[in-house]
C-alpha cells in the first residue's frame, strides 16, 4: 500500500497487487478532510489513515462511500464521529452486499480440514479465492457503519471554497456508484466505474448505462482519474474501459449468436491486449453479464457468487493461466 498525491489537496491511497479487495482510496485535505472510501479490512484502513495522517493533521470530517461493495467499507468504523455520505441505494444495501460474516464464514471453512475438502469438491473457485484473500486480508473484527447521510442525484461540498461534487452514476458496476469530481483541481474520483490494469467486474446495471457514465467521465474532462482499482491515470484510463466494455460485448454478441454458453465462450473469446490486465479470468462476468442483456433479463438479478468464482476458475484453468481474482 503506497499514497500518491495526484493534486494539490488530493491524495490517493492504492494497492499494488489489484487483485478482488485490492480497493483505492482518496483523501481531500481541505473543509477538515474527507476521505473516499475505507478499505476492505481493518489492518488496510489503519495503514490508510497513517499515510493520509502524513498530510492531514486530524482525523477528517467527512466519509464518501463510493458504493455498497465491502472493500470500500469495511474500514468505516475506525472514523468516529464522522458523516458518512453515500447514495440513498447504499444505506438499503450495504447489510446485504457488505455483510462482513459472508466473508468470514468462507475464509474459516477454508481453514477446517472437513469444510476444506467440501469446498474444494463442491465450490473450488470459492476455496481458491478463499485463499487468495488469506495472503493479505484479515476479516475479523468488522463491524458494519452505514452511511449517515445519504443523497439523490447530486450532493455538493464546500470545502474551504472548494467545490466537490459527488454524482450518482449508478446502476453501473453497483447500485449506489457515485463519482467524486473536483473541478477546481480536475480530479475525479471514479469508485469501481473504472477498473485499471484489471479485468472489471459488473455485478448490477447494464453495458449501455456503464458506457453512458464512462463519457460523461470523458466529458468532465478530469486532468487526473482516481479509479476503484489500479493505477492513477488520466482520461485514457476511462478511454480503456469503454474499449474492453466494447470488445467484449461484441464479442461476447458473436458467441451468443452461435448458441455458445457464456462460460464456453469465456474460455474461447481472444483477450487480445487485455490478456496482461490482473485475473483476465474475470471475462466471465462480463459474458454472462452480456449475455443476461441478450436475453432481456432485468439489471438486477441476482448473482450466484460461489457459482461466478467456480466458472473464473474454470476459465483459468481452460486457458492454463494463474487462477486469480
Amino acid at each position: 500500500m503506497r499514497m500518491q498525491q495526484v493534486s494539490d489537496n488530493c491524495f490517493a491511497v492504492l494497492n499494488d497487487k489489484n487483485r478482488v479487495c485490492d480497493a483505492n482510496s482518496g483523501l481531500i485535505n481541505l473543509g477538515g478532510g474527507v476521505v473516499i472510501d475505507t478499505q476492505s479490512d481493518l489492518p488496510h484502513a489503519r495503514r490508510m489513515i497513517e499515510l493520509f495522517g502524513k498530510v492531514w493533521p486530524h482525523m477528517p470530517k467527512r466519509i464518501v462511500n463510493t458504493h455498497e461493495d465491502g472493500d470500500h467499507v469495511w474500514g468505516n468504523q475506525l472514523f468516529k464521529g464522522a458523516e458518512i455520505i453515500a447514495h440513498r441505494t447504499v444505506l438499503e444495501r450495504m447489510p446485504h452486499v457488505a455483510d462482513p460474516s459472508e466473508t468470514q464464514k468462507l475464509l474459516a471453512g477454508a481453514d477446517r480440514f472437513l469444510s476444506r475438502l467440501l469446498l474444494k469438491a463442491i465450490h473450488p473457485g470459492a476455496l481458491a479465492i478463499a485463499r487468495q484473500l488469506q495472503q493479505d486480508y484479515d476479516f475479523s473484527g468488522i463491524n458494519l457503519v452505514l452511511p449517515t447521510t445519504v443523497f439523490d442525484e447530486r450532493h455538493v461540498l464546500d470545502l474551504d471554497g472548494t467545490e466537490v461534487q459527488l454524482i450518482y452514476v449508478g446502476p453501473c458496476h453497483q447500485v449506489g456508484d457515485t463519482i467524486v469530481y473536483l473541478p477546481k483541481e480536475r480530479v475525479l474520483f471514479a469508485g469501481d466505474v473504472i477498473f485499471r490494469e484489471c479485468t472489471p467486474m459488473g455485478w448490477t446495471g447494464s453495458y449501455e448505462k456503464w458506457l453512458k457514465i464512462l463519457d460523461l467521465i470523458i466529458a468532465l474532462d478530469p486532468e487526473v482519474i482516481v479509479p476503484g482499482h489500479g493505477p492513477v491515470c488520466g482520461l485514457e484510463g476511462a478511454m480503456e474501459m469503454k474499449a474492453y466494455l466494447d470488445y467484449v460485448r461484441e464479442e461476447s454478441s458473436s458467441f451468443f449468436a452461435r448458441g455458445m454458453s457464456a462460460l464456453d465462450a469465456a474460455k474461447r473469446i481472444d483477450l487480445g491486449p487485455y490478456s496482461a490486465w490482473n485475473a483476465p479470468a474475470r471475462v466471465y462476468l462480463n459474458v454472462e453479464r452480456a449475455y443476461r442483456e441478450f436475453r432481456h433479463e432485468v439489471e438486477d438479478q441476482p448473482w450466484d457468487t460461489a457459482k461466478s468464482f467456480d466458472q473464473i476458475y474454470k476459465v483459468a484453468k481452460s486457458r492454463g493461466i494463474r487462477v486469480e481474482f
